[in-house]
């Protein structure tokens, strides 16, 4: 069951024939898709007139949606119900914010000109793909030649470079090769593609900030450890994630597939094999080097540029959004206007200050006022090339354009304040002092088991 509109649709037949990829069809059954659709599409409207071959002529009914979305119950807050806390938006508005900017992007040479930004986007991304297999190359061989210090940096530009790119292999089509290569989005250490796609794409984009929104919960579950152990503990937690726990989480996927039929999630064996073929791959490549690293004598090089990686890699996953402020803390636009609505809840982030350079350096997120109004663009540099058409019919609402947030002096100090510093959640809740927060037993067993999940493939992304 699907629910559009508040009217219930049977997709099944639809599923191997979607033209952005069987995932994102299988994965939003028993959902309200009405934002995703009307968010992640060039023209809705076409796409409801399409959508009547599989409508079931009822109104959609509190039974037809998982109170989950399908989704693992943790990554909600408690008590949340996806019929009741799901948000509406109009999309059937042809002077709306979304109209305006998609009707001046029909324009031929815009067009034209996104059209090459993509590949040139590509272009650079293989670059940078050629450079990381250089850079632990050479560290390997030749140490002497790629200090340790250099190795980090270059380590953290390139693997959160190359996350950059797989975050837009997220919003592409998932057909052909994009299904093995949407798995570079996990090189940075900090998620697993593979479910990543769905809670990014399907839950965090249509409904940014909402209850919906997981991405703002997953980055806040550190916060359950007492605030001096947050580092090493989070840090063991990721290494697990890393070393067996993704692998885990993949092989239940597997199993899970095959309980609810490969058909109903992707069409076909074959639509499901380079998703998997991808997965898998990836997570063997981060095992393998840091088994390569050990056999080299060199471990204590992987281990900097992990902890390094990690870090880096996970302020800036979450540091365009206000996710360490509760969303009723935040300011909610009064509209129905989706596009105005994501432009309030989103930011742009400098790093050097060049749009294209930060583009890959902040994992996508040079342009990302853009991206949240324009999902669907396929590359970093086309929402760079679109921004100044989305600035101009913005202002005509009364959106201010922005300057980029500063990620080092601006996003970097409020997140360390938040998700290092803070007190645990618990100590917090009961008014524990500096030794009950960190030495009680249920302190210990909560970090403790936070480190064992790691290895389980339990908990953050």
């Amino acid at each position: 069951m699907w629910v559009y509109k508040g009217r219930a649709y049977d997709l099944s037949e639809w599923i191997n024939k979607h033209p952005g990829g069987e995932f994102f069809i299988g994965r939003s059954k028993n959902r309200d898709i009405t934002s995703i659709i009307g968010s992640y599409h060039k023209d809705p409207a076409k796409i409801e007139k399409m959508l009547e071959r599989f409508s079931l002529d009822r109104d959609a009914r509190v039974e037809d949606v998982h109170p989950k979305n399908n989704a693992p119950a943790f990554l909600f807050k408690d008590g949340f119900d996806s019929w009741r806390d799901t948000p509406r938006y109009r999309f059937d508005d042809p002077k709306d914010l979304l109209h305006q900017v998609k009707r001046r992007l029909k324009d031929p040479a815009l067009a034209a000109r996104i059209a090459r930004m993509d590949r040139v986007f590509d272009v650079v991304a293989i670059g940078l793909a050629v450079a990381y297999v250089a850079v632990i190359a050479t560290r390997l061989a030749l140490p002497a030649w790629l200090p340790l210090w250099l190795f980090v940096v270059a380590m953290v530009v390139l693997r959160s470079s190359l996350a950059g790119f797989g975050h837009y292999a997220i919003h592409r089509a998932q057909k052909g090769r994009t299904k093995v290569l949407v798995n570079a989005f996990d090189i940075n250490y900090v998620a697993l593609s593979f479910v990543t796609a769905d809670g990014h794409a399907l839950l965090h984009h249509p409904h940014t900030q909402s209850e919906v929104d997981i991405k703002k919960n997953v980055f806040t579950m550190m916060v359950d450890i007492p605030r001096w152990y947050r580092v090493p503990v989070h840090t063991l937690h990721k290494f697990g994630h890393t070393m067996t726990g993704m692998t885990l989480r993949l092989f239940e996927i597997v199993k899970l597939t095959r309980q609810v039929g490969v058909a109903d999630m992707y069409g076909s064996l074959r639509g499901a094999l380079p998703h998997f073929i991808g997965a898998f791959a990836m997570r063997g490549l981060l095992v393998a080097e840091f088994v390569l690293f050990l056999a080299m004598g060199d471990i204590w090089a992987w281990v900097a540029q992990f902890v390094a990686v990690l870090w880096m890699s996970t302020f800036l996953v979450v540091a365009s959004h206000d996710f360490e402020t509760d969303v009723e803390e935040l300011p909610a636009p009064d509209t129905e206007d989706w596009a105005v609505n994501q432009l309030h809840q989103a930011y742009d982030l400098r790093i050097s200050g060049n749009r294209y350079v930060d583009c890959f350096l902040s994992a996508g997120l040079s342009s990302h006022r853009v991206h949240h109004v324009l999902p669907y663009q396929r590359s970093g540099f086309a929402n760079i090339a679109t921004e100044g058409v989305v600035a101009e019919e913005a202002a005509k609402f009364g959106v201010e354009w922005l300057p980029a947030r500063n990620f080092f002096t601006d996003r970097l100090p409020a997140q360390v304040r938040t998700y290092l510093f803070s007190k645990s959640r618990s100590a917090e809740a009961n008014g524990d002092g500096f030794w009950r927060e960190h030495f009680s037993p249920a302190a210990l067993r909560t970090s403790g088991s936070y480190i064992v999940k790691g290895f389980t493939g339990i908990g953050t992304v």
